[in-house]
């Protein structure tokens, strides 16, 4: 699936706690299947599956088939669109607050 087809949007792909989980395993692993993912949780396989849905639909996560076995592997490259998000709002921040400490050293003088 190419970037510009994603079904769901990476924002609400990292919303949920337990899919953030799953994408910092699968960026220390290569490659993990869905039962070694599973071990990591207090859900069943169905949910976890649910999850990895989600963000194989935003494009995070892809896999492949290994005999019955499905593997999966992260694809970070759709996180690029959060971390311009944050990196935005990050020199607002800073441009702002360095505004806010010239005006008090001003105060001050």
């Amino acid at each position: 699936m190419r970037e510009d087809q994603q079904l769901r949007d990476v924002f609400d792909a990292i919303a949920d706690p337990s899919r953030r989980k799953l994408i910092r395993l699968l960026s220390e692993a290569r490659e993990l299947p869905l039962h070694e993912l599973t071990a990591q949780f207090q859900m069943g396989r169905t949910a976890v599956s649910k999850h990895l849905t989600i963000l194989k639909e935003a494009g995070l996560v892809l896999d492949r088939k290994v005999g019955r076995e499905t593997r999966y592997r992260l694809n970070a490259s759709p996180l690029r669109e959060v971390q311009d998000w944050v990196a935005f709002y990050n020199k607002f921040w800073n441009e702002n607050l360095m505004r806010l400490g010239q005006l008090l050293e001003e105060d001050e003088e």
